[in-house]
């Protein structure tokens, strides 16, 4: 096949596409078009005659694969060489890491010791068994805070660590203690649940190919030219994957960008993309500076603001876009007045033609959301919050929790929230009896009730071999009595089934698969969800996010809030002993921020807030007086202190 020559690219994005051997490094801008760059480099190499289920790409979100899968799929239907139906092509293998993660443990499950059916932990999952590894303890989980605990096995998991690395630590003292005993026990609860928890996703397969010869090889020759994503997110486990995975001829592409870097505090380490060169001496590294999302006055202001840190590769980007607006900066006298000027310049931006999914409003910190919602809601402007997540309801865990338990009856934890889901009068003396082996001391009363529950689960179990999957969840909301309990409960008992049925339109999706593979592909993606994959790119509101969930997203017009110094840039950096580059993350943090805008940005900061239960008079962040004031427009305090009014009817 004559390799076609790629189009409408600029010269260093063509450079990066037609570099297809050896290492290479792409440093890619905030809206440099990185994405378009990967899926021409992979319909490149396909041209030049690699086979595509040679091809392996990994990003950091569900969204951002989702987007590059749709990308090139449509670039094999349209491209008339490749001359073949799209349908018969075998496709790159497009995940995250933790879906290839997933993928390879369940391909080699033998070979790490776990049944191919094993049960996904999320962080709620991982927090009761937290909690019940503290009570087999005799520890107060009110006093040893679960979240607390499973965040620092999570970090140190993403360092390559287990229990015992951990323990044989000397240094700390009462906490690491209470962590050194919580973590076995923790692992105790996840084998006897057949279950891997997110980090295990990732080590377990780090420890596979580090120690398996036969395995490494395999995926070696099955993925021979490997893309990363994101890769300055990357933390140490996700590193040694990427390296564990390349192949004699080293053909690894990562794409990234320092200035991006904003996730040190989950395990992310920068020195894994500064240091790539060293790793792969002969590495061919383009920097891709054009953006092609923002004005130039943004860009103006997100340069300057950069160009503060030190640790970062230098580059600065331009545009071929219009000078655009300056950026408004408002000033409030509390959180209050803050989010009303936020709100009433929305209703404003709205009534101008600017439809609300095209604007997001963002913010340091979760606890900022409330007085935002409230003056969005005072206002009746349509909004969504991400964070507030469909698969955490209790209606949508339970069935999820029916299907994995019917596929793995070992987890007790899923046999625990349903065995009386609806009310079948097993109480919790029974499933205590049940988790010690004591089934036998039951009365012949609950031990009947217990063969039909089971008799249940095998039902649930073989529709999930033989139907559909949307016709499988449709059948667990009726066998099990939920749709019958939820009809006789009022509004409230609507609203659940109407969510149950919600879940059965979402796994139609997977409709089209063999029901095994559909199942097992379902459970994946719905363990794996993030607060981007809530986000419903049709409804038409307007987006409130911390900053850190906005990572990868675009708008047309950007609130950043609460730009307190203490607040953000956060008080932790001025710890005595924190590293350099943690202490520069804000900075990045807001160069994030300020580069999800195409055309207009809003500062914005109170003198007095409320933290920690205590009004405090704030100073501005240090971050405005890093953009030049000739970028900067005040915005007018009286036009936003009127009295609250209903927005006005407006056709969305």
């Amino acid at each position: 096949m004559v390799p076609k020559s790629p189009e409408n690219l600029n010269p260093e994005q063509k450079k990066a596409v037609t570099s297809i051997e050896g290492p290479l490094l792409i440093l890619a801008g905030a809206g440099a078009g990185k994405t378009k760059t990967i899926t021409e480099r992979i319909g490149h190499l396909v041209h030049t005659g690699i086979a595509p289920s040679s091809i392996l790409a990994i990003t950091f979100t569900n969204k951002a694969a989702k987007e590059m899968r749709e990308r090139i799929e449509q670039k094999f239907r349209d491209d008339k060489a490749l001359n073949r139906p799209v349908s018969m092509f075998e496709r790159p293998f497009i995940s995250t890491f933790h879906s290839l993660g997933v993928h390879i443990l369940r391909e080699q499950s033998r070979e790490v010791g776990i049944k191919k059916y094993f049960v996904i932990f999320d962080r709620d999952d991982s927090k009761k068994a937290i909690k019940e590894a503290l009570l087999i303890l005799g520890l107060d989980p009110k006093t040893h805070d679960p979240a607390r605990l499973i965040g620092i096995i999570s970090k140190e998991k993403g360092q390559g660590n287990n229990a015992r690395d951990y323990s044989a630590n000397e240094e700390g003292g009462y906490f690491k203690n209470v962590v050194s005993q919580v973590w076995p026990e923790y692992e105790k609860i996840l084998t006897r649940d057949n279950a891997l928890d997110f980090d295990d996703l990732l080590l377990k397969t780090m420890n596979l190919l580090s120690s398996n010869t036969a395995v490494r090889e395999y995926y070696q020759e099955t993925w021979k030219h490997i893309h990363i994503d994101e890769y300055q997110d990357t933390n140490r486990v996700q590193y040694e994957i990427s390296r564990l995975l390349v192949g004699k001829d080293k053909n690894i592409c990562v794409v990234g960008d320092i200035d991006q870097n904003i996730y040190s505090w989950r395990g992310a380490d920068i020195k894994n993309i500064l240091d790539f060169e060293k790793d792969y001496p002969d590495a061919k590294v383009i920097t891709l500076e054009e953006n092609y999302r923002s004005t130039k006055n943004i860009l103006e202001a997100a340069n300057t603001v950069i160009e503060k840190n030190k640790i970062r590769r230098k580059k600065n980007l331009f545009t071929s876009n219009t000078s655009g607006d300056k950026i408004g900066l408002f000033q409030g006298l509390d959180e209050v007045s803050e989010a009303g000027f936020i709100a009433l310049k929305t209703r404003e931006i709205i009534k101008k033609g600017t439809s609300p999914e095209e604007i997001a409003v963002l913010y340091r910190a979760n606890f900022q959301s409330r007085v935002l919602e409230e003056a969005f809601m005072s206002h009746g402007i349509p909004y969504q919050i991400l964070g507030t997540r469909f698969f955490d309801r209790k209606e949508i865990k339970d069935i999820i929790s029916y299907l994995r338990s019917a596929l793995n009856p070992d987890s007790l934890s899923d046999l625990k929230r349903i065995i009386n889901v609806p009310t079948r009068g097993i109480g919790k003396t029974t499933i205590a009896k049940i988790f010690s082996g004591n089934e036998s001391s039951l009365t012949s009363a609950i031990q009947t009730k217990l063969v039909n529950f089971r008799a249940l689960l095998e039902k649930i179990e073989k529709t999930s071999k033989e139907k559909k999957l949307s016709e499988t969840i449709s059948f667990i909301i009726k066998v099990v009595g939920l749709e019958e309990e939820w009809k006789d409960s009022g509004d409230d008992g609507v609203a659940r089934l109407e969510n149950a049925y919600e879940l059965s339109n979402f796994a139609s999706k997977y409709d089209h698969l063999p029901p095994e593979e559909s199942v097992l592909n379902f459970l994946t993606d719905v363990a794996l969800q993030s607060d981007q994959d809530e986000m419903n790119d049709e409804e038409k509101a307007v987006r409130l996010m911390t900053i850190h969930a906005s990572k990868g997203l675009e708008f047309d017009t950007v609130f950043i809030s609460g730009l307190e110094d203490g607040l953000f840039p956060h008080q932790e950096i001025n710890k005595e002993g924190i590293a350099p580059e943690e202490a520069e993350e804000e900075r990045r943090l807001f160069y994030v921020a300020i580069t999800r805008a195409r055309k207009k940005v809003f500062l914005s900061y109170a003198e007095t807030r409320t933290l920690f239960g205590r009004r405090q008079v704030n100073m501005p962040s240090p971050f405005i007086f890093d953009i030049p004031e000739t970028l900067i427009e005040e915005e007018v305090v009286d036009k936003y202190t009127l009295p609250r009014k209903p927005l006005l009817e407006i056709d969305f």
